[in-house]
């Protein structure tokens, strides 16, 4: 690889006994001398709020929408001073209830400022802030707070119901929960059967003083332990120390430094991707560092666009399915304006594209097309953005190029994991050639592929593929109390992701594949596939199932074997006639199997996109004649895509006009 972006900082390893070949180690080309460090005396984000607390006491920090009698209005803001102080007072009031640095505080909530205030009060402490949520399942927030042994946490008012059910399966550990709002006096009552106090905001705040000693900090102390699902059921608690932190910060830092423009305090961040999360939690930690705004959503998918016209952001973080959902609404638009607007507009579109094909950056492709055709799309996104990111799942391409063309802003797109503290490929933002990657590594990080002979990727190939391992600044420490699985990922210092990537020749990384089966849907869920299909296999009904999706797609479908007599028995009872094999093509007898596959999906608690959408009846049993399981009856997945390819296409177009 001629690498213009990467540069090789390693040779290739051969195979030996047990341990596969593994190609050269790649840094970016922006720390080919050597990966970013931390500047000395730097020991916790805490700093980074309150250097910029210090800096500009008055400026607006966090913001959300007044709504009074059910009418939304303006943004309404705390200042920077504002917030550090309800953070100090917080944090206080926290070392009141027993708690001391090193203990654990979960916060459990839609984003929003006390959310970060939280998070805040607990670095001021050094005690450790544990996210809880709940699309990790029924029981994940009540399994989160024993196996952390969080005994504080604050809680959005909406969801102090769902904490008080767990009180009699937690409360040997949790002890205090402080709401986001207002508490009622029936759930402290309710609390108290469990020896658990509750507090309101306002109460607790009363508990912390403002002149109060922090503690000493170090770089080696642990942060955040922050939940991730696993493929066994069970979160992994992954633990992140004060360090990895910073050190992500100040390579996003760096990388728009070199880039593009580092954020100022003029900027202004939208944040809706979940706080719970570690893409969205390090850009706030970095728009804080540089003393931006932060503006949250209502909550509301709905009114997405209409927070984003009122906030006027300059920056936001999406996933996939959100930018799809964009481009989506701005293409209708288009088509509903009429002939001539649609002759001029491609005119635009293809004239700036071919000229960010050339290598021009953004802002000098097309200025004359930004300003008189595509600028009233940049209004619809409120007008000032200029940094759009896009991670948690692949941005398909075509609408990654849309989005360049007309959103007159730099879009990175960019890969990374809870384990590596969010991004650790990004793509360039005005570098065209990189559509369809994640880019170059961040400057805190080396990158290389390990091959996986029995999937056929070869890291020593002409086209390099392999499994995606990471060694570098910004990694994890480990998996909390499971030292098995943090030693089967990071081995001889590497963390191997579980990924499959391909090095292209500009020196960028596409991902192609997943070495486990697990995948993420288009919104960002990771799906543990044998789990769904051991589920399934309860019903009476079917003999074998393949379930397939992709993170192109938001939800599951699935080819069936069904059990032929129970197939006939069916038409026998609705007066259908036919052979099995017709039988099988059905609409009614398809539609029969897949309401009973989701009745015993709904029954074993599987989450909304576990439920298949749609489902193929195969008369004949999977075999390995057609090499579509082995030997020992094992599914070959990479076989059954390939030999259900074009059903598969026609199972997600049936599920997309039905629910249309």
């Amino acid at each position: 690889m001629s690498g213009v972006y990467s540069v090789e900082v390693e040779e290739s390893r051969p195979a030996t006994d047990g341990k596969p070949s593994a190609g050269p180690v790649y840094r970016s080309i922006y720390a080919k001398d050597g990966l970013l460090d931390l500047p000395a005396g730097l020991e916790s984000p805490w700093q980074f709020f309150s250097d910029s607390a210090e800096r500009s006491p008055s400026n607006p920090m966090l913001g959300r929408r007044q709504i009074t009698d059910s009418k939304v209005g303006p943004y309404v803001w705390l200042t920077y001073q504002e917030s550090y102080d309800a953070a100090i007072r917080m944090g206080s009031a926290m070392r009141s209830r027993g708690l001391n640095p090193g203990d654990r505080c979960g916060i459990y909530g839609s984003n929003c400022p006390e959310w970060i205030i939280a998070m805040e009060a607990c670095n001021s402490q050094s005690i450790t802030y544990v996210p809880l949520y709940d699309t990790l399942g029924a029981n994940a927030v009540e399994f989160i707070i024993n196996h952390a042994e969080v005994s504080i946490a604050f809680v959005q008012e909406n969801k102090i119901s769902a904490v008080l059910s767990c009180l009699p399966r937690c409360s040997t550990n949790l002890k205090t929960i402080i709401s986001f709002s207002k508490i009622s006096s029936a759930q402290k009552q309710e609390a108290e059967k469990f020896g658990v106090c509750c507090f309101s905001w306002e109460e607790f705040s009363q508990l912390g003083s403002l002149n109060y000693k922090l503690p000493p900090k170090q770089k080696t102390d642990i942060c955040t332990i922050m939940y991730t699902s696993g493929t066994t059921g069970e979160p992994k608690g992954v633990i992140l120390t004060n360090g990895a932190i910073m050190a992500q910060v100040l390579a996003i830092d760096h990388i728009l430094l070199l880039t593009d423009k580092v954020a100022t305090e003029e900027d202004s961040f939208f944040s809706f991707l979940p706080l719970a999360h570690i893409y969205d939690q390090t850009m706030e930690s970095y728009f804080i560092y540089k003393g931006s705004s932060i503006g949250f959503w209502r909550g509301d998918i709905r009114f997405l666009m209409e927070d984003i016209q009122e906030l006027k952001p300059t920056a936001f973080c999406g996933v996939p399915r959100v930018y799809d959902r964009i481009y989506a609404g701005i293409n209708s638009k288009i088509s509903s304006g009429g002939a001539l607007r649609k002759t001029l507009f491609q005119y635009a579109y293809n004239y700036k594209l071919g000229n960010l094909e050339k290598g021009l950056p953004q802002d000098k492709a097309a200025p004359l097309m930004d300003r008189l055709i595509f600028d009233k799309i940049k209004q619809g996104l409120g007008g000032r953005i200029r940094m759009l990111l896009s991670g948690a799942a692949p941005l398909s391409r075509h609408v990654e190029e849309f989005l360049r063309v007309v959103t007159c802003s730099t879009l990175s797109q960019g890969y990374g994991l809870t384990e590596s503290i969010g991004g650790c490929l990004t793509s360039i933002g005005n570098v065209y050639s990189m559509v369809g990657t994640v880019g170059v590594p961040m400057t805190t990080i080396e990158v290389r592929l390990e091959s996986v002979p029995e999937m056929g990727y070869d890291a020593l190939s002409s086209v390099p593929r392999g499994e995606i391992c990471l060694r570098g600044k910004t990694l994890f420490s480990g998996y909390h109390k499971r030292q098995d699985l943090t030693e089967d990922v990071l081995v001889d210092g590497w963390f191997h992701t579980g990924d499959i990537g391909e090095w292209q020749p500009n020196g960028a990384m596409k991902i192609i594949d997943r070495k486990k089966n697990i995948f993420k849907l288009s919104q960002g869920e990771y799906v543990a596939v044998e789990n769904i299909e051991s589920t399934y296999l309860r019903c009476p009904l079917i003999t074998s199932i393949w379930v397939y999706g992709n993170s192109f797609e938001s939800f599951l479908v699935a080819v069936v074997v069904p059990d032929q007599k129970a197939v006939e028995d069916w038409a026998v009872n609705h007066n259908v006639s036919g052979d099995f094999n017709s039988l099988c093509e059905n609409l009614k007898a398809r539609k029969y199997i897949l309401d009973e596959l989701n009745s015993i999906g709904h029954k074993h608690q599987l989450r909304g996109f576990e439920i298949v959408k749609a489902v193929h009846l195969e008369p004949n049993p999977f075999d390995m004649e057609r090499d579509l399981i082995t030997p020992t009856f094992k599914l070959k997945r990479q076989q059954l895509l390939k030999y259900y390819k074009d059903t598969v296409v026609q199972l997600y177009s049936e599920a997309k006009g039905i629910r249309a």
